[in-house]
């Protein structure tokens, strides 16, 4: 490599350095608004099935085929992930594990459809996208795992 051209490379470092920076440090609220956001899709879908119990049984008897599993089975396991899973990945406990679960929720709801539109398969993928960030890269610093992972690192280091 010439000098000229690492020069160049400095000197674009140099540039983009700050910008990097700055976006590194937004991760930890883009990963807190990514759980957010996700929770709340899927805990209100739990809670419009739990408001009306019978529409929800006769969905998952007539609608939602869902593969292996028998209809009210189905409902009951559908129901307690949205409900109970979106919680955990607003606290950030358990979260790869909360957000690996949503996505099975995610993808059998989409897999059981026998129609969907085209609008809200785009909306499955979007959903899945950012779970699978989630699965991937963490929740962020702005959550409990981080915190316990933190504080078990630092009693592991001085007990």
């Amino acid at each position: 490599m010439t000098m000229t051209t690492l020069s160049l490379l400095q000197r674009l470092d140099a540039l983009a350095r700050p910008c990097v920076d700055l976006l590194n440090s937004l991760q930890p609220v883009a990963a807190l608004l990514a759980r957010l956001y996700v929770a709340q899709v899927f805990f209100l879908s739990g809670l419009t099935k739990v408001r009306d119990w019978d529409t929800t049984l006769a969905l998952f008897m007539d609608e939602y085929k869902v593969p292996l599993l028998p209809p009210a089975l189905a409902a009951v396991m559908g129901t307690a992930g949205e409900l109970v899973l979106p919680v955990l990945l607003v606290l950030g406990l358990g979260s790869r594990f909360a957000a690996l679960g949503l996505s099975v929720v995610n993808v059998v709801a989409v897999v059981s459809l026998t129609e969907i539109a085209p609008a809200a398969l785009q909306q499955h993928v979007f959903w899945g996208s950012l779970l699978v960030g989630i699965v991937v890269f963490g929740p962020g610093r702005v959550a409990l795992d981080h915190w316990l992972q933190a504080y078990t690192r630092h009693s592991n280091a001085h007990g």
